[in-house]
């Protein structure tokens, strides 16, 4: 998926735990094909899961998770992936990894969810994680999900140049530039997951058990994590979702601006590598420019 992808493989991790968690080392060890993008994944024995970043922009995930997740649980009404234990670089990895546990269920697909239930579950997780004093947390900076949109405004004006012959970029350009101009968040910042999207939620049982990968994490403007209001729900379960979750048309309009962004971005970068991601941002796309008509 990415240039500078740094290779693993189920005999790295056997000498990776061999070496610095050798009470795991005679457990198995096995891929998990539904990996994201900036981790690959290996079950290691029935338990546990290793997490091994695979591109220079998370290689700061497994310390924030150590941090940050057993902070956070308490609050929380869905599962979360507390790290059990730290690796460090090893056996010609360069970066820092982590065990935690497996989390039994599959990604929330809307075809296999109960969607009024998991409109109610997700806006309370929604709520719940931004109520969670943010004293002491990491604030979000540059251009990552939770600062003002205007900072990555050029850029998108670019990637819509760049794909005028693939999308009504005049509807889109017009969304884009509604949540730019939306009144800003001028609240104190608030704990984000910063990726609400149905391969970060397990389910089971058509219901929401966990939230996972939280390598957007940090403080700052709530409008990304109301996602899910196009990236899993329907037109009905959208508006219960986003009325649970309480937040003002301002935050809304932002929040549109925060599914196009990364839409936008990955149908170029993943088009090749990863055709179905590309396939599900454009979804969304056609989601957000719908709904603002």
């Amino acid at each position: 998926m990415h240039e500078d992808q740094v290779p693993t493989s189920v005999d790295l991790v056997r000498r990776l735990v061999a070496a610095q968690h050798p009470r795991w080392a005679d457990l198995p060890v096995h891929p998990v094909a539904e990996a994201g993008t900036d981790h690959a994944l290996y079950r290691l024995g029935g338990e546990l899961l290793v997490r091994l970043p695979i591109v220079g922009w998370a290689e700061t995930q497994a310390d924030s998770d150590a941090r940050w997740l057993s902070v956070l649980e308490p609050h929380l009404p869905l599962d979360l992936p507390v790290p059990i234990a730290v690796g460090v670089p090893g056996e010609g990895y360069p970066w820092r990894w982590s065990v935690v546990p497996w989390i039994d269920g599959h990604a929330a697909e809307p075809h296999r969810l109960d969607l009024p239930a998991a409109a109610l579950d997700l806006a309370g997780l929604v709520r719940a994680l931004h109520a969670v004093p943010a004293e002491g947390a990491p604030a979000k900076t540059g251009t990552s999900r939770g600062v003002p949109l205007r900072r990555l405004d050029a850029t998108i004006r670019t990637v819509l140049h760049e794909l005028r012959h693939e999308l009504d970029v005049t509807a889109v350009a017009g969304v884009w530039a509604a949540a730019v101009d939306a009144d800003a968040w001028t609240c104190e910042p608030v704990w984000i997951h910063g990726d609400i999207q149905p391969g970060n939620l397990i389910a089971r049982d058509r219901r929401l058990a966990a939230v996972i990968d939280f390598g957007g994490l940090g403080v700052g403007d709530p409008a990304p994590d109301l996602a899910p209001a196009w990236n899993l729900f329907d037109a009905e379960t959208r508006e219960t979702f986003l009325g649970a979750v309480g937040y003002d048309d301002a935050t809304r309009v932002r929040a549109m601006g925060w599914v196009l962004a990364p839409a936008l971005t990955g149908l170029g970068y993943y088009r090749d590598t990863r055709p179905d991601l590309a396939a599900a941002g454009r979804r969304r796309i056609e989601s957000v420019v719908a709904d603002a008509r």
